[in-house]
């Protein structure tokens, strides 16, 4: 049973990090460079509500293989690593949550009126925040992974 909570988690973070990883350093680059307005964000905002989807199934994972793992030990018996990841998460959780919430739905509801400024500044935050997030992942695995 262990083994398959830690694929599970395994499995919604490398999905979430590795989304980000592209979106960061591929989709976005190749979308500017590639593409004009209004193309550039009718593609980031169909591939991000693509991958949002799966960052909520990841979550669910994520939690769900977390606490899995952690109630059998006790929270107070827990690796202090494990309570580090457990926080980075909740607080990686909470700012997808605000992005998926605040500026990507402000941003479809602009696209679909062709307000490609507002589109714009709220695609730039969400590169903000998601840049913030992935930072955070980094982190938690390091903590997990060094941190004995």
């Amino acid at each position: 049973m262990a083994g398959l909570l830690i694929f599970l988690h395994l499995l919604g973070a490398i999905v979430w990090m590795g989304g980000m990883a592209f979106v960061l350093f591929s989709l976005r680059p190749a979308a500017f460079a590639e593409l004009d307005v209004p193309q550039r964000p009718r593609l980031l905002l169909a591939s991000l509500q693509r991958f949002f989807s799966l960052v909520w199934l990841s979550i669910v994972l994520l939690l769900a293989s977390g606490l899995g793992m952690m109630l059998p030990v006790g929270f107070a018996h827990a690796p202090l690593a494990w309570h580090a990841m457990f926080g980075i998460g909740l607080v990686m959780m909470a700012l997808f949550a605000h992005i998926f919430f605040a500026p990507f739905m402000r941003a479809r509801r602009a696209a679909a009126r062709q307000e490609w400024a507002v589109v714009a500044a709220s695609l730039q935050q969400m590169h903000t925040l998601v840049k913030a997030n992935f930072t955070l992942g980094w982190i938690a695995i390091a903590i997990v992974s060094l941190w004995r």
